[in-house]
């Protein structure tokens, strides 16, 4: 991906996707013209579900690799378009959509080149690059980007 690339969107569109096939924990790599994850389902709670599961699964391994590039992100767009909500209120920040899109914007207030992000139950770790091409890591709990969440969505409210 170029630098100065629209992450915000691009990943609340990744992430809406992870969502849909309960893909909590991961990790996504940033290659040119496209993004790679890596990820596991979450395991079903219900007996029926996870007969589901197995049944579409056909005893396959349950890591899945998903490769993201510009036309696969606009068709979800697309798709996801009808299913966000509508209201003024403030979404949930703990849904990876949502999560996802504000690490996006975190990068892209930084003029970073995200190379890697690495999202675990509790915490998400960045691998990403400056403006003058230094690599920086963060590794940080997710509750830590809640007020950069908060003041993201209050700009687009503004906006919109």
């Amino acid at each position: 991906m170029k630098t100065k690339q629209p992450y915000h969107y691009d990943l609340r569109v990744i992430g809406q996707s992870l969502e849909a096939q309960s893909i909590n924990v991961f990790e996504l790599k940033c290659e040119t013209g496209r993004y790679l994850v890596n990820g596991t389902p979450e395991k079903p709670t219900s007996l029926v579900d996870r007969l589901r599961q197995w049944r579409r699964q056909g005893g396959k391994s349950r890591v899945r690799t998903i490769s993201y590039d510009t036309q696969n992100i606009e068709g979800l767009e697309r798709l996801g378009r009808g299913r966000r909500a509508k209201s003024g209120g403030l979404p949930d920040f703990y849904n990876l959509s949502n999560l996802l899109r504000t690490l996006g914007g975190y990068l892209e207030a930084k003029n970073a080149e995200l190379l890697q992000i690495q999202k675990r139950p509790l915490t998400v770790t960045l691998l990403y690059q400056n403006d003058g091409g230094h690599p920086h890591f963060e590794d940080r709990t997710i509750a830590s980007f809640y007020e950069i969440f908060i003041d993201q969505h209050g700009k687009r409210a503004r906006r919109g």
